[in-house]
């Protein structure tokens, strides 16, 4: 069905009732780490090969997940959405028909598992919620009732150790799981799929997965959210959006949409997000077998359909899901490389040059109306991405560069000047014409 009004209001859901606190180990102290949950297992040391942040291989499991590795192009060929996004068969602009209540936009990813449910091809559903104490926490849940999908809409920040529920719930039969993930999950889930197979009877799995590239602590978040308002506790609902404004919802129903350029970004310590996410090679999720995102949307939420399991997952919708073809206008290559220029002061340890608050309103007004959006929008955020892990890594952990550094990664930093020396760190070269 074609989207002709992506402006549906959202209706606003009531306060869930909490879940049980799970039972976890607490996690061994590590560098690159985010919690993802597989260090909380009985074998932690399934790390070592699972981790995204030691030694991916990107190549290999986009081979075994969807048959084929992403096109990288070739000498003298133009780079493919692929290079930016990793294999996929097609990508949508998606909402649902009727939003649902309390959906962070209108509900796709939380309503793909609720069919699943009602449908039986799932035992269970693996997801976050919102912790007890803190509903901005996420906290690691299992599903097995349709209904119980409600109470994890919405956005959490912060670590949440999802993979630490796969075992146990296959332990007491759960043997066809789905599971919702960000990237760094995902990959460690992907990593070990043909152990859980192999031991553990897993018959069955379906991955949605949401983009992701900054995460921090749900203490640091609280920190940020009084930065944006006085009233940071009465916040319900924030939103980081492809139109460069971040929404916020008041618990008394207002709405502000702040622009990007008037957020206190240059105020937050240096540490404020993780070296890892710092360090974020995967930010579309390409290992899912559908990722629902919003960087490519605009006023709608992003589709990413990889594989025969995720076309599957998306026709579960049928008439509910309104979709068109993504859009994309502007260009991506001046933001990208002003971003570049930041990073490296800011990975040098020098202050970041802010823009004269004057000036803010005027290039707020522009940017949205100029600057890259829809697709354009997100290669322009996934180049961002590789080129702030090149910069922090050479200066943080240069020897970890041919281990961390995915060939895709090498493509899309290689237009800005930056390229792999020795395989060991990044050096400057020309950029291309």
């Amino acid at each position: 069905m074609v989207d002709t009004n992506p402006q549906t209001p959202r209706p606003t859901a009531p306060d869930p009732a909490p879940w049980d606190l799970p039972d976890l180990p607490p996690a061994p102290p590590r560098h690159f780490c985010t919690d993802c949950g597989l260090s909380r297992t009985d074998n932690p040391k399934r790390c070592g090969q699972a981790c995204q942040f030691i030694q991916p291989d990107y190549p290999a499991l986009e081979r075994r997940v969807h048959g084929r590795a992403r096109r990288l192009p070739g000498p003298g060929e133009a780079s493919s959405d692929e290079l930016f996004f990793g294999p996929h068969r097609q990508m949508l602009q998606a909402r649902l028909a009727a939003p649902l209540a309390g959906a962070q936009w209108t509900g796709i990813t939380t309503r793909i598992a609720e069919k699943l449910l009602q449908t039986g091809q799932v035992d269970a559903v693996i997801a976050m919620a919102p912790h007890p104490d803190d509903a901005w926490r996420p906290m690691p849940v299992l599903v097995t009732r349709p209904e119980d999908m409600a109470r994890c809409r919405g956005m959490r920040m912060g670590y949440a150790p999802l993979l630490a529920l796969v075992e146990p719930a296959l332990r007491q039969g759960f043997k066809r799981l789905a599971v919702i993930g960000i990237p760094c999950q995902v990959y460690a889930l992907r990593a070990i799929q043909p152990e859980l197979e192999r031991e553990l009877g897993l018959e069955q799995l379906f991955v949605i997965g949401t983009p992701c590239s900054d995460n921090t602590t749900t203490e640091r978040f609280h920190h940020f959210l009084s930065l944006i308002s006085p009233r940071p506790q009465d916040i319900s609902y924030l939103e980081f959006r492809a139109d460069y404004h971040v929404e916020i919802r008041m618990k008394d129903g207002k709405v502000r949409e702040i622009p990007f350029l008037q957020l206190p970004l240059s105020t937050l310590p240096p540490d404020f997000f993780p070296m890892t996410c710092r360090t974020c090679v995967d930010y579309t999720n390409a290992l899912s077998d559908i990722t629902v995102g919003y960087m490519g949307g605009q006023g709608a939420q992003w589709l990413l359909v990889r594989n025969a399991r995720g076309q599957a997952l998306l026709d579960l919708l049928g008439d509910e899901v309104l979709t068109q073809a993504p859009g994309s206008a502007g260009q991506r290559a001046g933001a990208v490389r002003g971003f570049l220029k930041n990073v490296e002061r800011a990975a040098g340890g020098l202050p970041l040059r802010r823009m004269p608050d004057w000036l803010r309103p005027i290039v707020g007004w522009l940017m949205p109306r100029i600057g890259p959006r829809g697709l354009e929008f997100a290669r322009a955020r996934v180049e961002m991405k590789a080129v702030e892990t090149m910069l922090h890594l050479q200066r943080e952990a240069p020897a970890r560069m041919k281990t961390m550094v995915p060939e895709h990664v090498v493509h899309l930093v290689r237009p800005y000047g930056l390229a792999r020396e020795g395989a060991e760190r990044p050096a400057v070269v020309p950029p291309a014409a």
